[in-house]
């Protein structure tokens, strides 16, 4: 093998290992961004969020409920309320992990006094509301950020 050809080769691999290295910076200066990102809505407002951003679903809840704890239930109260308390017990700890997770969601929207929908909150201070847009939202807050002193 040539010298030139080893010399051309080391040199593309280190373009290469320059290459990954900035996708790397920039994966994870994105997932750092955008872990101080709360989005929250509900199924009447959808938002358009980037893979990464997490998103407080306020209907969740009610829609776990109604596909795994109330479906096919009985007329009568107090068999209905037996059945779906035994789906609870009895069901798996991913349901019941499911119900948690949506339910911790909505108290963290009430605890950062959520009062609109959608809102796009960033550092758990700044606050967007009635952009379904997220990156226009977080736009919005950084022109706000770059005001103030």
């Amino acid at each position: 093998m040539p010298a030139s050809f080893a010399r051309y080769a080391f040199q593309i691999c280190q373009r290469i290992t320059w290459l990954v290295a900035a996708c790397v910076v920039e994966v994870i200066s994105v997932a750092a961004s955008a872990a101080d990102v709360l989005v929250v809505t509900d199924q009447q407002h959808p938002v358009s969020a980037r893979i990464g951003i997490r998103v407080i679903d306020l209907d969740a809840p009610g829609r776990i409920v109604d596909s795994a704890l109330a479906a096919g239930l009985p007329t009568d109260p107090t068999r209905a309320t037996a059945i779906a308390r035994q789906r609870l017990q009895g069901g798996s700890d991913a349901l019941q992990k499911r119900l948690a997770l949506a339910y911790q969601g909505v108290i963290e929207a009430s605890s950062l006094g959520i009062t609109k929908i959608p809102a796009v909150i960033v550092d758990r201070q700044y606050v967007v509301y009635g952009v379904p847009d997220v990156d226009r939202a977080l736009e919005l807050i950084d022109q706000y950020r770059s005001t103030r002193p």
